[in-house]
């Protein structure tokens, strides 16, 4: 059984990998046998995960790559694929949260969210996809967010652009889920809740804030660093392969439907 999630021989990609969750999946994908390579708009954060994965015995690759711009994604894929000669994993995790509601942000704003949590998602998946189409073969992990389908009720955390942009993923995970079901890739997404992430840094700030989410949290707390790894193993590894378009929120219980 354990074999469904074993990933020797697989090349995985990790975008946003420098911290937070990015980092945890990065490592928790080696220590099931990936070979992994981290994308990031600033290589320095990487190079301790580096020195972690290659002391774990994988092989692995920094890449400074803006999921915004498509000429740096084409050129990180095209980076990837000449070290290692394929891909397998497509973990999507680049992303922003933009504060701030409707009536205030500002047009450049909006866009930031927009251009890295969605074009991000979109730029990195062209020019991964067609080599997962040609080997019949491909995992592409969405990270989306809770606040996909729950608003942020505290006023001082409104992150309109963050709601609207992260369901988006939803959208855009079934189409292709989809489109290239066929060519035997799946493509799903997960919706994480409260962890501490650079990201979360101002909410673990709030007093107010950690006091509310616990006492709405039937866990009475935040996730751990590593207790997003097993969905992100599962949609990774081929303990999912009968698994497609779906959107799996990985936040204690917080929101159950």
């Amino acid at each position: 059984m354990n074999d469904l999630f074993d990933l020797t021989g697989k090349t995985a990609v990790v975008t946003g990998a420098s911290s937070g969750l990015g980092a945890e999946a990065a490592i928790a994908y080696a220590q099931a046998g990936a070979d992994v390579a981290l994308l990031d708009i600033k290589v320095d954060g990487l190079i301790q995960l580096k020195t972690e994965i290659e002391n774990i015995g994988r092989k692995t690759v920094t890449i400074e790559c803006d999921v915004t711009k498509e000429e740096s994604v084409k050129t990180a894929v095209e980076k990837i694929l000449d070290m290692f000669g394929k891909i397998d994993i497509l973990l999507n995790n680049a992303g922003v949260a933009v504060p701030g509601s409707v009536e205030h942000m500002t047009e450049e704003e909006w866009d930031k969210s927009f251009n890295t949590n969605v074009k991000g998602v979109f730029l990195i998946s062209k020019y991964i996809i067609p080599q997962m189409k040609e080997k019949k073969y491909g995992k592409i992990v969405n990270i989306a967010s809770v606040n996909a389908v729950v608003a942020d009720k505290n006023n001082k955390f409104i992150r309109h652009s963050y709601n609207a942009s992260k369901s988006a993923i939803i959208g855009l995970t079934k189409g292709m889920a989809c489109s290239y079901a066929k060519y035997g890739i799946t493509v799903n997404a997960i919706g994480p809740g409260l962890f501490k992430t650079k990201m979360t840094t101002a909410l673990f700030e709030s007093e107010k804030f950690l006091n509310e989410y616990n006492e709405m949290n039937p866990t009475g707390r935040p996730g751990k660093k590593d207790e997003l790894n097993g969905t992100v193993l599962y949609f990774s590894s081929d303990a999912s392969s009968y698994v497609q378009g779906q959107f799996v929120i990985v936040d204690g219980g917080g929101v159950i439907v």
